[in-house]
């Protein structure tokens, strides 16, 4: 791992890192798949501890439909672009469903998600990428690293302009200095739809 971490996670206190139940006895339920769908939680901080969550999204079929749930603070930028990457290249129709948190690196798999979903209390954290080291590295590396993360912050920009499909001017607004999304301000934009959480089960609202 590269000794400049770029990360996109918001700065608060450590919150656990799961997979989620989701993937409890997934290779039996191949079968349950194909008939209900695949179902995916993203939870906790994108670190290293997450590699199986790559494989996890390379496991499912090509072409296939599925959930992505999402309550990440973000983490390290790249496992973020790696996660959306991996859905729109095996072109997978995931619908991604913000039940919590999604913010910093997080938004990047949500993005490329066919279908977007939040409630009136989800929150979504927009930022600019930031970096930490906890080694002692040249000036010559330390100046190289500011300038790939400059390049790195607007080509994730334009990136999340592209899978949300709005104006690379209303991420802009909203990562610098860094703004909180609220479910209600993310649909009114037109990225995603609004789930109720007393009106049924997602499947039903998702038919209405």
């Amino acid at each position: 791992m590269s000794r400049f971490a770029p990360r996109r996670s918001a700065s608060k206190p450590h919150r656990p890192t799961t997979l989620g139940p989701a993937w409890s006895g997934y290779r039996g339920e191949k079968r349950d798949e194909r008939r209900h769908g695949w179902e995916i939680v993203i939870a906790g901080e994108l670190n290293d501890d997450q590699r199986d969550l790559h494989q996890k999204l390379a496991d499912v079929g090509r072409n296939s439909s599925g959930i992505i749930y999402f309550d990440s603070c973000g983490g390290n930028a790249y496992i973020g672009l790696a996660l959306a990457t991996l859905i729109r290249l095996r072109g997978l129709k995931a619908t991604g469903v913000v039940v919590g948190e999604c913010s910093s690196a997080a938004l990047l798999p949500f993005a490329a998600c066919r279908e977007r979903y939040v409630t009136p209390h989800s929150a979504l954290l927009f930022h600019a990428v930031r970096w930490q080291s906890g080694e002692h590295v040249r000036v010559d590396e330390a100046l190289e690293w500011a300038r790939h993360f400059q390049f790195m912050e607007a080509d994730q920009d334009q990136l999340l302009s592209r899978l949300f499909g709005c104006p690379i001017e209303l991420i802009r607004e909203w990562t610098a200095p860094g703004r909180f999304v609220i479910g209600k301000d993310l649909a009114a934009a037109g990225l995603a739809r609004m789930l109720d959480l007393t009106g049924g089960t997602l499947w039903e609202q998702m038919k209405g």
